[in-house]
This record gives structure tokens, C-alpha cells and sequence, in this order.
């Protein structure tokens, strides 16, 4: 009788390693998520290993210069896509990708597009944060954002975050509203549909895995939000979205 699979958590989708020696893709799909996110502090974090020195990076060209400018413009291209699909306007965001790889291609030494790359990176996490937080005021909803991002691999709910902010639930819920134009619980149903869309696209977890994982109610429920949301059942989704993931592999292969 075949064992069991264990139940996997969010953040195990974030952190676990591929067997093989090359760069892992979760912890580049967290990359490219918390770019998305506007969480510079730990975009910061993540840059603290210059591009150039990247372990595992597959060789697209003989030419060491070369070969990092290609992963550059993948780079730039991924990163790109993420932000646009968290909200930033295709055209600021390809004209973002366009002056950095035009800056990228100017450049003369690996160093100098490693420094590009951090540039770039902060440039568009300064971004979305603006997006995310521009209507933002209080300290009390802020909280409220980092909580959601940082336990998306749980239930949460009103009364939780009213919690954590010492407000009263009415008074959180309308001043949420207020700021964020969103509802909390269409804010949460928003943010956990976003990292659903990723985890299909980039890992072979089967959708009952990834609806439990992000504590959805059920499976058939994360089918139906996101169809709602897509006008795709997660199958579908994951069909269609493989061209990400291939390219991933394919650039650190």
C-alpha cells in the first residue's frame, strides 16, 4: 500500500530544496513573491548575495559577461510579470524592464550588473510597496498587511487581526476597508489566490496539497474562487502557467 504524502505547509513550499545541485526554485519563486509583495526589508535580505556569485546559475554562454547578462534578462523579464500580476501597469512595468536591460547591456564587468541588479530589484519591490501601501495611513492596517503576509498558511480572521492591532473588530473592518479598498476577508481571499497561482505554476504539489496548505475550507472551494477569479480550474491554471517554471528550469539548467 503506497505511504501517505505529508501534509506541506506554506512556508515548506517557500523554503524545501531540490536534490539537485543548481538553484533551487522555491527559494526563487520566493524571490520573485517578495519583490511582488513591496517587503524591502527582506528584499534587501534576499540581495545580501551579489547576482554575480549566484550558485548555480546554467551556462548560457561561454563568456562569463555574457552569460549574466542573459540571466539578467530573465531575471528582469520574471520579475516583470510578478509585479504585473500583483497590480503594476504593463506599461511601467516593461518600461522598467527595458532601461535596466538596456543598462545591463551597457554594462562592462560582472560586478557592474550585479550592482544593476540589486538597483533594479529595489526599484520595482519601492513600487509595488507604493502600490500596496499608497492609500495606507494608519500603522493599525499596515500591521494588518504584514500579519496576512506572513500567515497565509492559516485561517485568519477578522477577530484574529483586531487582535493583533488592539482594535475593536467593527472599527478594523471599516478602516480597513477605507484604506486598502478592499474588504479583509476579500484582501486575505486576494493575497492567498495570488501564492495558489505560483505554487501551481512552479511546483508539482497537487491542488488538494496546495488548497490545504494555504487553508482554504476545501478543495472544491479553492476550485470555484479561483475559476471565479480566472475563468480557470487550477488544472487548467497549472496547464497553462508551465511556461514560467520551464523557463526557470531551463535558465539554471
Amino acid at each position: 500500500m503506497p505511504q501517505k504524502r505529508r501534509k506541506i505547509s506554506y512556508q515548506e513550499f517557500l523554503h524545501r530544496e531540490y536534490e539537485f545541485f543548481r538553484a533551487p526554485l522555491a527559494p526563487e519563486m520566493e524571490f520573485y513573491e517578495t519583490i511582488r509583495s513591496g517587503n524591502l526589508r527582506k528584499v534587501r535580505q534576499l540581495l545580501a548575495e551579489p547576482f554575480h556569485q549566484k550558485k548555480g546559475l546554467g551556462m548560457l554562454s561561454e563568456d562569463p559577461l555574457q552569460n549574466l547578462k542573459y540571466h539578467f534578462t530573465i531575471t528582469v523579464a520574471l520579475v516583470a510579470r510578478f509585479c504585473i500580476s500583483g497590480g503594476l501597469s504593463q506599461s511601467e512595468s516593461y518600461s522598467l524592464s527595458d532601461y535596466y536591460i538596456r543598462q545591463a547591456d551597457e554594462a562592462g564587468s560582472v560586478e557592474e550588473i550585479s550592482d544593476i541588479h540589486n538597483e533594479m530589484c529595489l526599484h520595482y519591490a519601492r513600487q509595488m510597496s507604493a502600490l500596496q501601501t499608497g492609500a495606507v495611513t494608519s500603522k493599525a492596517v499596515s500591521t494588518c498587511i504584514d500579519y496576512i503576509y506572513d500567515h497565509l498558511h492559516t485561517r485568519i480572521t477578522l477577530n484574529r487581526l483586531a487582535s493583533v492591532t488592539n482594535l475593536s473588530a467593527p472599527y478594523l473592518s471599516r478602516l480597513f476597508k477605507k484604506e486598502t479598498g478592499y474588504t479583509v476577508s476579500d484582501y486575505i481571499l486576494r493575497k492567498k489566490l495570488e501564492t495558489a497561482k505560483s505554487m501551481l505554476s512552479s511546483s508539482d504539489y497537487s491542488i488538494a496539497e496546495i488548497s490545504a496548505s494555504l487553508a482554504f475550507p476545501s478543495q472544491s472551494y479553492f476550485t470555484n474562487v479561483l475559476k471565479k477569479d480566472t475563468g480557470l480550474t487550477p488544472k487548467e491554471y497549472r496547464a497553462r502557467n508551465r511556461a514560467t517554471s520551464r523557463l526557470l528550469r531551463q535558465s539554471r539548467g
